[in-house]
């Protein structure tokens, strides 16, 4: 397992932060899922080999619960 972060752009509040964090623990592959409303954060951790494919999914689900939601690499 590698720890991934990734920078989550234009989330309104707390509450969507929270939202977003349980609609992404339910992808199957990524674990200890978590999002920092105040440092605009977002952390996972998965296999190597599926991030790409787990990236097209968290981006899916995102797009879906908040469609203004941007994710940039760190």
């Amino acid at each position: 397992m590698k720890k991934y972060k990734f920078k989550i752009k234009n989330l309104d509040c707390a509450n969507c932060a929270n939202e977003l964090e349980e609609a992404l623990q339910k992808i199957d592959g990524i674990e200890n899922v978590s999002i920092s409303f105040i440092l605009e954060k977002l952390t996972f951790e998965c296999n190597e080999e599926d991030i790409s494919s787990l990236l097209e999914k968290i981006r899916k689900v995102i797009k879906k619960e908040e469609p203004d939601v941007e994710l940039e690499e760190i």
